[in-house]
């Protein structure tokens, strides 16, 4: 996908569901090598949640990740019709995050790793709590979730994260980012 696709179609998304995409403009490759540095190659699944235009994806396909292990999902139909086009190995889902089940959508089974590219700090806790239930539900023992903010803290509050069992640590800042953003990786409590 070129530059001025990728612009053209996040700035339609925007203009079309501000709340749903959350920031000013898609993130930067400094953001993408940030969220996806603790992948490795054999991972095992990928579930990236809001992949957007794809940038993320990109990134883990650039350091060695196989297409056919990512599970994808972006609710926005022109976005996930990108998606399929841009990696037609990769299992696409078009649904609300919060919806996700590996019951009703079994290609989340074995989830190893996530990233998470949503606007969080758009949702509500109940949000997070059911979308943190389904990621985890769906993830190997220590398998571990990572997401960004454009704030200094975790945009998921502490009584989430106990009541689902998790901890969240800041792993990174870019500020190489429109606008600079903070990496945090979510695991369960030990």
């Amino acid at each position: 996908m070129s530059w001025l696709q990728e612009r053209r179609q996040f700035v339609k998304a925007l203009l079309s569901n501000p709340t749903a995409i959350g920031a000013v403009a898609p993130s930067g490759p400094a953001l993408a090598a940030a969220i996806t540095a603790s992948i490795p190659p054999d991972a095992g699944k990928v579930l990236e949640l809001g992949c957007g235009t794809g940038v993320f994806t990109r990134e883990m396909l650039r350091k060695g990740v196989d297409p056919a292990r990512l599970v994808l999902v972006e609710q926005d139909e022109a976005m996930s019709s990108s998606l399929r086009t841009q990696f037609p190995q990769a299992a696409v889902l078009q649904v609300s995050a919060q919806e996700l089940s590996r019951h009703s959508h079994p290609e989340m089974d074995g989830i190893g790793v996530a990233i998470c590219g949503l606007p969080l700090r758009n949702m509500s806790g109940a949000h997070h709590h059911r979308l943190l239930t389904a990621v985890f539900d769906a993830m190997s023992a220590g398998g571990s979730m990572q997401l960004f903010t454009y704030g200094v803290r975790c945009p998921i509050s502490a009584g989430v994260l106990e009541a689902c069992g998790l901890s969240a640590r800041r792993v990174g800042f870019v500020p190489l980012n429109l606008p600079p953003a903070s990496v945090f990786s979510v695991a369960r409590l030990v």
